[in-house]
């Protein structure tokens, strides 16, 4: 018989999952309009913006929309655009081009959105929203026929074996009328959520890349404040989607990464490792040699779409932001989707008294949507290779995505390669010589932190697969995919067996998206586990 825990009850008339641009600017905007409502963001991470991690330069419009007089008392790290590049590299230089049309960042400005959300925090506050971080959800709560009522926090003081060490506290449920997930790109929750109500039924499968992102001090002479440099090509061979940024920001500091689209079919990419290699191509390297990384981290982010947006209600919630998959993909921005869509999620419930029906259409007809409705086909589209994406690319900005087609999205597990059925592609790499030299050294520039007897929050449905059909067909792909070091295949005395490193993780959740068999599943750690990211 399994013990009852008796567990404490707070009561809200809203609870939303995740302090992330779109949970804070839907928690403001809530008690804009109506002071009255009570609300509470609760957060995984032990501060408000330390697993946060993004490019990232903003379009300002939504945000001038929610605090009209933010530029009075900006976030840390604000710096106005002042001028685009767009290269095509090859290994040993690069083709200036002109800049696409949706890149032009004149009247953005390069944040940290991890410093912004930090910022935000304060402000949602004084408005009466109650904000906790260091609390995971780790389950939804429902009643009997179904219905969201609200989430449940994880327990505190579990040891690895699944017993209570000393400390061990029983996590709270929250009970609120509306529970609005907005964990960013594959919530662990969002993701449960979606396969128990079908929300996924009339949609294309979601899609994913990996962004890796450094943020190095160098000498200030070599900055530009409000440059932005983007690039495709080397070291991504043409079937790979991939491609860079880099910002400059104020005080001689540069913010950098590679993103890679995990629609990759290579068995033996590395998405970590092409970073790498082109923070050491020579229209990068001399920028950065010499400098010293601040911090370094992970993340999943969101690309499938207007066609892969799922059902964004259900009975008692909504999906917000990232989490839905507003990202605009040619842009590389997700942030003003965010806040857009948080903001008309507050006005829905304000205007409905609380009632989730009707946000999903609410959503499909707003600029949120009519943004991803025009640029729809672009990312699809290079799936077919490099060439043929740039040209679609350049046919769908011509006619302002009013093709008669909308281009199909496939799972991103489904598209790898068995070893030996892939041709090996011309890697072309150089020797690296920037720091990190190897992934662990990575983790420790993310700072990530779990206690190390806890339960692992990565759970492998069957370890025997990895180590019998996935050796054999893919060569244990988790190995390369993961940018932490988390997957180890190691053999003993016993054999052949995999590690797990789980104190390694940055939550990015890639192992979630990319495992070709789908038995990798990541769970919340430990309230306030993870990484704790610096200006990222």
């Amino acid at each position: 018989m399994t013990e009852q825990i008796e567990r404490d009850v707070m009561e809200y008339d809203v609870v939303a999952v995740g302090a992330g641009p779109a949970g804070l600017a839907f928690a403001i905007r809530l008690k804009q309009l109506n002071p009255e409502i009570s609300v509470c963001v609760i957060e995984k991470a032990s501060a408000i913006g330390a697993q946060i991690l993004s490019g990232a330069v903003i379009e300002t419009g939504p945000l001038d929309a929610l605090l009209p007089d933010w530029r009075k008392s900006p976030p840390p790290i604000c710096v106005g655009a002042k001028e685009d590049e767009f290269w095509l590299l090859s290994k040993t230089g690069g083709r200036k081009l002109p800049v696409p049309p949706g890149m032009h960042n004149k009247g953005n400005v390069i944040v940290s959105l991890g410093a912004m959300c930090a910022w935000l925090a304060p402000q949602a506050e004084a408005l009466g929203v109650e904000i906790y971080p260091g609390f995971a959800a780790a389950e939804t709560l429902h009643d009997d026929s179904g219905k969201v009522i609200g989430v449940r926090i994880g327990d505190m003081g579990v040891a690895k074996d699944g017993s209570h060490k000393p400390g061990y506290t029983p996590g709270i449920d929250i009970h609120a009328k509306v529970t609005v997930l907005a964990e960013g790109a594959r919530g662990s929750l969002t993701k449960q959520l979606i396969k128990r109500f079908k929300l996924d039924a009339d949609s294309d499968p979601q899609g994913y890349s990996i962004g890796i992102k450094e943020l190095w001090q160098v000498p200030e002479d070599r900055v530009s404040p409000g440059k932005i440099v983007h690039s495709f090509g080397w070291p991504a061979d043409n079937k790979t989607y991939g491609g860079s940024f880099l910002y400059h920001l104020d005080k001689g500091r540069i913010a950098l990464g590679y993103v890679s689209g995990l629609d990759y079919h290579d068995p033996e990419y590395k998405p970590w490792e092409a970073f790498q290699q082109w923070k050491n191509h020579p229209m990068v390297k001399p920028l950065l040699e010499g400098g010293s990384i601040l911090s370094a981290g992970a993340r999943a982010i969101v690309t499938g779409g207007w066609q892969s947006l799922p059902k964004v209600e259900m009975p008692g919630a909504l999906l917000i932001g990232d989490t839905a998959g507003l990202l605009n993909v040619p842009k590389i921005k997700g942030t003003h989707q965010a806040i857009r869509s948080g903001m008309l999620a507050a006005e829905h419930l304000v205007a409905s008294q609380l009632s989730p029906q009707g946000f999903d259409a609410k959503l499909r007809a707003s600029d949120a949507m009519a943004e991803l409705k025009k640029v729809r086909n672009i990312k699809p589209g290079f799936k077919r290779g490099l060439w043929f994406g740039m040209l679609n690319a350049a046919w769908e900005t011509v006619t302002g995505g009013l093709s008669p087609w909308t281009l199909k999205n496939k799972a991103d597990w489904s598209s790898l390669d068995k070893v030996g059925q892939h041709e090996e592609p011309k890697r072309d790499y150089v020797e690296r010589t920037l720091a990190p030299r190897d992934r662990l050294q990575g983790v420790y520039y993310a700072a990530t932190s779990h206690d190390e007897d806890q339960p692992v929050h990565l759970k492998v449905a069957d370890t025997d697969i990895c180590v019998t059909r996935c050796s054999v067909e893919y060569d244990n792909p988790c190995t390369r995919f993961c940018p932490a070091g988390v997957y180890e295949i190691v053999e003993d005395g016993a054999g052949k067996r995999l590690q797990i490193n789980a104190a390694n993780c940055v939550h990015c959740k890639t192992c979630d998206i990319k495992d070709p068999y789908e038995i990798i599943t990541w769970v919340t750690p430990e309230g306030g586990s993870g990484p704790n990211y610096q200006n990222l």
